[in-house]
């Protein structure tokens, strides 16, 4: 533009003069010999240079400015066209959910549209405009493999560059992102510019671990796994277009050699028909099923197998495959049907067992009551033979044991054979009262100091026999085995909570090694202490009365310390 004026100026002073010296030499021949016309000469001549001048001027002006005119259009034109450019660069972008970014290599200088804001969360004044800015973001872990990848492409080892990296969001929080470039270069071949385009991949990425996961259970798991297509129009169910490692060692058969098939295949002369119409009607109907049923392996064997089939939809939700978990559970199918077997003849046996309780409890009691009589008519006889007074008074005792053992196997059996208990209210401290009165000698005999703690008013609904009989069985116990080294304490407490009642009763008697006999506790004829009267029945008759009502029984005890026992029961 410059020098466009000094072309300008020049050729309006080269021709200003050109037409000042024609003036004069026109004029001063015409004017030689009259100078009284000198001073109109000039004049004429200044009118006619300014004119000259002035009509120049305007030429070039016009020309000029016709010039003007078109290099503007001109621009425009082109700026019209830049700004399509860009609304078109920016639409695309948009479309794309692409970050653009340009780098000129000679100045590092670094220009990023407006996905890196939208995308990463940057602000605009936080966007950096040099490529250390880039590099600072990109994970460290990833750093350095994209450095040396991008590297070996601007020195044109590599003929394209493209990676997949994390970069930094503006959170902190990192991306998966799948960047690629375009490399430009001048007329000598060297780089000096380079275009690219990020994509957001994290939700691929995510879903492509996800994949990988699913991938890696499906493959390793113990289950068996199908997958089947949804065409129903051949078979009634879907053909298989994928098995695991699992299917194969279960049934015996390779991926190839049932692939395309159904899995109709597996079913044979045992298969339960009203189970596999019921998979066939749920699959018509895209409905989850799990059936179990019997099931044929390649060489012919039987097994049942447990499985379930489990539609799939695409993202559009429609049908497009069906998921099948299926589990040999022969096993358990056998141990089922041994249990059942177990459970039978238990049941028979102990029906056998309760009539013959019921029988020898029967046949027993009248030839001990006899025996019982017989002996009570000797107390009238006089027997002058110790000896035989001695046989006739153990033999008296063993009858009374005897008739004591009949009458609490009658109890066991009555308590496990009456699955209904009449209930009634019961005021506990009625219970300890009548207890308290039926061991009225024994308490005076030993004089133990009895400590209680009852509730006022607290009852509970519950069978009044049993939980007097369990009580007095435990109070027994606790004079039964005192110490004989200390006066004997008892410590009775009766409490209410939520919905329970609570019992506790505890002594400071000879104790029980629980290390030794925690598990037999509450057997049958289990007993721990070398007492002549002691039967080990007593702890299994109340433990037994307990459960038939529906409480439970805890027991703590320390030898020569004492024991306890703490009872549960609902409080209706």
């Amino acid at each position: 533009m410059k020098s466009k004026s000094n072309i300008i100026t020049f050729i309006f002073i080269i021709t200003a003069l050109f037409l000042a010296l024609i003036s004069h030499l026109v004029f001063r021949n015409n004017l030689k010999n009259n100078v009284e016309n000198f001073n109109s000469y000039h004049f004429i001549v200044d009118v006619c240079f300014i004119i000259g001048a002035g009509l120049l001027i305007r030429f070039v002006i016009a020309r000029n400015d016709k010039r003007n005119i078109g290099i503007l259009k001109q621009l425009q034109t082109i700026n019209t066209e830049i700004k399509d450019s860009n609304e078109r660069y920016d639409i695309v972008a948009k479309a794309t959910s692409d970050t653009i970014w340009d780098w000129k290599i000679q100045t590092d200088e670094f220009v990023w549209n407006k996905g890196i804001q939208g995308v990463f969360g940057y602000k605009k004044e936080d966007v950096g405009n040099s490529s250390n800015w880039w590099f600072d973001r990109i994970h460290p872990e990833d750093s350095l493999k994209m450095s040396v990848k991008l590297y070996s492409f601007l020195e044109q080892k590599t003929e394209r560059w493209q990676d997949e990296y994390r970069f930094k969001c503006a959170d902190g929080s990192y991306k998966y992102v799948f960047d690629r470039g375009f490399l430009l270069k001048d007329i000598d071949g060297k780089a000096i510019r380079m275009i690219g385009a990020i994509q957001d991949v994290t939700k691929q990425k995510e879903e492509e671990q996800r994949l990988k996961l699913l991938e890696t259970v499906i493959t390793q798991t113990k289950d068996a796994v199908i997958i089947t297509d949804t065409d129903i129009s051949e078979n009634p169910i879907p053909n298989i277009i994928f098995v695991n490692q699992a299917f194969t060692k279960m049934t015996g058969y390779k991926p190839k050699e049932v692939i395309g098939k159904s899995p109709i295949m597996f079913a044979g002369v045992k298969s339960d028909s009203t189970e596999l119409q019921k998979l066939t009607e749920s699959i018509k109907n895209y409905q989850e099923c799990f059936i179990e049923t019997v099931s044929y392996k390649k060489n012919g064997d039987e097994y049942w197998v447990n499985f379930s089939m489990i539609p799939v939809t695409n993202k559009e939700g429609e049908h497009s495959h069906w998921i099948s978990i299926q589990r040999d559970v022969t096993k358990e199918k056998n141990q089922e049907r041994e249990r059942e077997q177990l459970i039978q003849e238990l049941t028979r046996n102990n029906k056998d067992l309760k009539q013959f309780s019921y029988i020898t409890s029967h046949n027993f009691r009248a030839p001990l009551s006899n025996l019982t009589g017989l002996l009570n008519l000797l107390d009238d006889v006089p027997i002058e033979n110790e000896e035989l007074q001695e046989i006739l008074n153990g033999f008296k005792r063993s009858t009374h044991l005897l008739n004591e053992t009949i009458d609490d196997l009658v109890k066991v059996v009555i308590i496990k054979d009456n699955p209904s208990i009449q209930k009634e209210i019961v005021s506990i401290k009625e219970i300890f009262e009548n207890v308290f009165f039926q061991l009225n000698n024994q308490i005076n005999l030993y004089k133990p100091i009895i400590n209680i703690d009852i509730e006022d008013n607290l009852s509970i609904t519950i069978n009044k026999a049993y939980l007097e009989s369990i009580v007095l069985n435990l109070m027994s116990n606790a004079l039964k085995y005192r110490s004989l080294t200390k006066t004997p304490k008892i410590s009775i407490i009766a409490l209410e909570k939520e919905n329970s009642v609570n019992l506790i009763i505890k002594d400071n008697g000879i104790g029980i090694d629980l290390g030794k006999n925690s598990d037999k506790i509450f057997g049958l004829y289990q007993r721990f202490h070398n007492y002549p009267d002691s039967k080990g029945l007593g702890l299994y008759l109340v433990k037994s009365q307990i459960e038939a009502m529906g409480g439970s029984i805890e027991v703590e005890s320390q030898v020569n310390k004492g024991t306890q026992f703490s009872l549960t029961f609902k409080k209706v």
